[in-house]
């Protein structure tokens, strides 16, 4: 097997009539999603828990089987019990803070190849990777197959090195292009990426990081919070066999471009109920702790609680104008947990606080009950 040698963008050869239901489908759900989000009060608040879902489930295609509980308990100062859950949750740790920091860099400059580095030296800090030249495009060939396999037996063998940045320039020419449709670019942009494969590690995490970047510098999303590892963590076994047979069949791009769309219409429907449910489930529990806590403290609590739904109390980080006593704030926990709000899920010890969990918010974003 030799290198493989990707198609220059944009592409020419692909049957464009066959995708149109699945455009519209798709772009209609998205359009949808993209109208809760702007209906949501405080969607920095509401939207916290899912960010780091998608954190969670985009690293689990990658073999982390860290979940979202261990990696909030782990904020809250609770060490996982196996040393093996801590290298997952660090993983899943610096996927969010590339996130942030891509959001940022967003608002004052336009993706290119220098962020993309940014975001991989980011992602690699300190983790399983980081003696992979982190923030730094491969200089050697990479492969890709399972462990111990013989080179004619690989998988894959990604564009050689030298050939690299000739790539990298046509993709990110093509990323900033004007199409016909978005999302069937959108398409063409993740799936080229994980095809050259720049990267010594990180590159599938760097891939489907791009999709919620790609659809808020086109403006098809108001904030850069699109999750779609859901949909693709479901169907690995698809997500990666359509990606591989592109170049090995002569209508793989479509196959592909099809079942990417299919990706989008189906998680932007999931996004939007999971979002009115936490915007639901939000308006619910503020009466709640405004009717159980009588106190003008009630909603800038539930705040903080529902950004970090596995707390100790001494970790509840108020603004100073709306600081409460810490005799208050005791009471209104055990008023929240005598109501059934708010769960022990470890009884405070010595100088051990009591660890807490709002289970309702958990089980909603894992999408079955855990706690």
């Amino acid at each position: 097997m030799k290198p493989f040698i990707p198609q220059e963008l944009p592409l020419k050869d692909f049957n464009w009539e066959s995708l149109i239901p699945y455009i519209g489908h798709a772009n209609r759900s998205l359009a949808r999603y993209d109208g809760v989000m702007e209906g949501l009060p405080n969607p920095d608040i509401l939207l916290s828990p899912m960010i780091t879902q998608e954190a969670v489930l985009s690293s689990r295609i990658e073999g982390t089987q860290a979940t979202l509980g261990e990696v909030l308990k782990f904020e809250a100062g609770e060490k996982p019990e196996q040393e093996i859950r801590l290298q997952d949750i660090n993983e899943i740790i610096n996927y969010r803070k590339a996130m942030n920091l891509a959001e940022k860099n967003l608002t004052t400059r336009p993706f290119n190849l220098n962020l993309l580095l940014e975001l991989h030296a980011t992602l690699l800090d300190s983790v399983r990777g980081r003696e992979k030249d982190p923030g730094k495009f491969r200089k050697t060939q990479n492969y890709i197959g399972k462990p111990g396999s013989k080179l004619d037996e690989m998988d894959f063998i990604p564009p050689a090195p030298m050939d690299l940045m000739k790539y990298l320039d046509n993709w990110e020419k093509y990323y900033h292009m004007d199409r016909p449709d978005p999302l069937v670019q959108l398409a063409v942009v993740h799936a080229q990426f994980e095809i050259i494969h720049p990267f010594s590690d990180g590159n599938g995490r760097l891939g489907r990081m791009l999709v919620p970047l790609f659809l808020y510098e086109k403006k098809l999303l108001s904030r850069p919070t699109f999750y779609l590892s859901e949909y693709l963590e479901e169907r690995r076994g698809e997500y990666i066999s359509r990606l591989r047979d592109i170049g090995r069949a002569d209508d793989a791009w479509n196959r592909w471009i099809e079942f990417f769309l299919k990706a989008m219409d189906e998680q932007a429907r999931r996004n939007s109920r999971k979002a009115v449910a936490i915007m639901n489930l939000y308006e619910k529990m503020k009466a709640r702790f405004i009717d159980l806590i009588h106190s003008r403290h009630a909603v800038p609590l539930l705040d903080i609680i529902f950004q970090r739904p596995i707390f100790h109390a001494t970790h509840l980080k108020f603004d100073e104008d709306v600081k409460p006593g810490r005799v208050s704030l005791a009471k209104w926990i055990k008023i929240l947990v005598k109501s059934g709000i708010l769960e022990v899920l470890r009884e405070g010890k010595g100088r051990r606080p009591q660890l807490l969990v709002l289970p309702e918010l958990i089980n909603l974003c894992e999408g079955k009950k855990v706690i």
